[in-house]
């Protein structure tokens, strides 16, 4: 069974920051792409970062760019997503997921088959 279980998530005043962590059990990460969504209340699911495979590629929705970090530790199947500078606009569920790409990486949804579950970010005072 491939899963993915998200973490790290809580509630951070703004300015502050925060590291998700995606966990990957029941497959090899190393053979994925993975990309973090989020999604808040009464809006579209919207792409935040991915990253390639060997990790050497890597895409920020313009909202995040220099304020937030992808990576991945193949070795420990985990990518991280390490968010600083938060803002309220950041609250959402953040979601990770899998795709079994072979370059690079994209930032939609349709394009990744496997999912995890979420995990609540709320920035406020």
């Amino acid at each position: 069974q491939l899963q993915l279980v998200e973490s790290g998530g809580g509630l951070v005043q703004p300015g502050g920051s925060l590291r998700l962590s995606c966990a990957a059990s029941g497959f090899t990460l190393d053979d994925y792409a993975i990309g973090w969504f989020r999604q808040a209340t009464g809006k579209e699911r919207e792409g935040v970062s991915c990253i390639s495979r060997g990790g050497a590629r890597t895409n920020y929705g313009d909202s995040v760019k220099g304020r937030f970090t992808i990576s991945r530790d193949n070795a420990k199947n985990t990518v991280y997503l390490q968010m600083n500078s938060l803002k309220p606009d950041d609250t959402a569920v953040y979601f990770c997921a899998a795709a079994p790409t072979t370059l690079g990486c994209t930032m939609l949804p349709l394009t990744y088959p496997n999912w995890g579950q979420g995990t609540q970010v709320t920035v406020s005072s």
